[in-house]
């Protein structure tokens, strides 16, 4: 678990610190890449916590996503049709459903309370209001 933790601060620091200039052109296919580059990681972190993950699955989806997306992208471009859009809510969307699965597992798994107080309403004798 610590490795990619480790791999999240390098990456984050070096985003950070080193320069990285996208022309505008380019913008788009950067932005879907990086969307379906997401989805793979939120894919991947919900495939480890079901207990059924697989290295080349993720590897194979990481860079499939992101390449597949910009394909996408640029047939649309080249079509003049906005194709970026259902790529957008295609992996914006598995973002959001891979992101409820991780939530529900978390939430499933938090330890509860063995003893739950039960309030009476004859205790804070609330019938004389």
């Amino acid at each position: 678990m610590i490795i990619p933790f480790i791999g999240l601060v390098i990456g984050l620091l070096a985003g950070w610190f080193v320069p990285v200039n996208i022309p505008a052109v380019y913008s788009t296919y950067v932005g879907v890449a990086i969307l379906g580059a997401l989805d793979s990681i939120f894919g991947g972190i919900a495939a480890n916590l079901q207990k059924n993950f697989d290295f080349k699955i993720f590897i194979s989806g990481f860079f499939g996503n992101a390449i597949l997306a910009v394909i996408f992208v640029f047939i649309g471009d080249k079509l003049g049709i906005q194709l970026y859009l259902v790529v957008l809510f295609a992996f914006g969307n598995r973002v959001f459903l891979n992101f409820a699965i991780i939530r529900r597992i978390f939430i499933k798994n938090l330890p509860t309370k063995s003893k739950k107080k039960k309030y009476s309403l004859h205790k804070f004798n609330i019938a004389k209001f």
